[in-house]
């Protein structure tokens, strides 16, 4: 078989492995081991990178003991040149070949053998505009890559980057199927259930005003309590189906719900994407929250909401000129509300920010990724 048609035969296979996966790590796994498999590469690692420039290590294959030790500590913090010149945006295809920093640093501390890996090509992984990391292979001893091994590595990463893309999209989709699921649901709840147990309840009522004999004014008093109270259990339920005021959009809510609480709320919004169901309920009860906040604590009527969103990400500020309160950002978070917003904030890959000062007002943010 000429090298032109194993080249041909390698990308069919991985292509046909990528569109067999839906969940990215197993799929990253997969076809990192089978890369290595059909090329002969003896080790290779993914990493993934978000808006800014922090990676993480999604899969790998024969790392090295030096490298792989104490959970893979050295592969999941600190700087290296490959993940450097890809923030940089210097890294634009293939590069052959790149001494391996983490190596280096490994052979200096004699943190454990490194089976002769000294070098690894790397490979940025995107698709269209969109950037998603790098790919790094190598083998023990090898300081070069041929020509024709750095086209099929770039050929190979494109495909990886059309799969993340690919995955990425299926799970917007989803996750769209589901919030119109859940939107459905709690509206067939309201309108059938909850109008059953308001009847229920209107019933029981006009039967005890009805009635002369105690034990049945009782008996429908009994009827009323429980009917009472499966409708604020039932107004919860459809609560979490879907939160009630989000049909306008998060800002729209917020801004009503700042009404209701009696602040004055001003608005600053920028930019415009189609933000997940996911996300979008997460700004909501972050927003809630962090307003409500505002009237319990910072003895002032007025907040002011900024909202900036683009087509990966989403940025929300939330900020009052209130009393405020000493917090330290070395210290833990100081209340159950804001520990939870950051909760939320972070099961979503974001990031929470306080800034509080006495006498200077508090600001949350929250950036989300999606």
């Amino acid at each position: 078989m000429s090298e032109e048609n194993k080249d041909i035969g390698i990308l069919k296979e991985i292509a046909e492995l990528l569109n067999e996966g839906t969940d990215t790590k197993d799929v990253l796994s997969g076809v990192l081991k089978r890369l290595l498999q059909v090329t002969g590469l003896q080790t290779g690692w993914i990493f993934l990178m978000d808006e800014h420039g922090t990676h993480h290590l999604a899969a790998d294959e024969f790392l090295p003991p030096a490298l792989a030790n104490d959970d893979h500590r050295r592969m999941c913090q600190g700087d290296c040149w490959c993940v450097n010149k890809y923030n940089n945006r210097k890294l634009n295809k293939a590069t052959n070949i790149m001494e391996c920093k983490r190596i280096e640093d490994a052979i200096e501390e004699k943190a454990g053998e490194t089976c002769g890996l000294t070098h690894h090509a790397t490979v940025p992984l995107g698709a269209g505009n969109e950037r998603f990391g790098i790919l790094n292979v190598g083998s023990p001893y090898k300081t070069h890559f041929q020509k024709n091994e750095l086209a099929l590595l770039e050929a190979i990463a494109y495909q990886i980057g059309t799969a993340l893309k690919r995955i990425k999209l299926t799970q917007r989709e989803q996750e769209t199927a589901l919030v119109a699921e859940r939107n459905r649901l709690a509206r067939d709840l309201h309108d059938s259930v909850n109008q059953l147990l308001f009847s229920l309840s209107l019933t029981a009522r006009a039967g005890v005003e009805m009635t002369q004999i105690d034990e049945v004014k009782q008996t429908f008093g009994y009827i009323q309590d429980l009917a009472q109270e499966a409708l604020g259990e039932m107004r919860a339920l459809i609560w979490q189906l879907r939160p009630l005021g989000l049909e306008n959009g998060v800002i729209s809510a917020l801004r009503s719900y700042a009404e209701m609480l009696g602040l004055s709320i001003d608005t600053d919004i920028t930019g415009a994407a189609s933000i997940p169901g996911t996300v979008e309920e997460a700004l909501w009860r972050i927003g809630q929250e962090a307003l409500a906040n505002c009237k319990k604590h910072s003895q002032t009527t007025e907040a002011a909401l900024s909202f900036h969103a683009s087509k990966d990400k989403v940025v929300m500020k939330i900020k009052d000129g209130g009393i405020g309160f000493h917090y330290d950002e070395n210290r833990e978070i100081p209340s159950l509300g804001l520990k939870n917003m950051k909760s939320r904030t972070e099961a979503l890959n974001g990031q929470f920010h306080l800034k509080s000062k006495t006498g200077s007002g508090t600001e949350i943010q929250i950036r989300i990724p999606f």
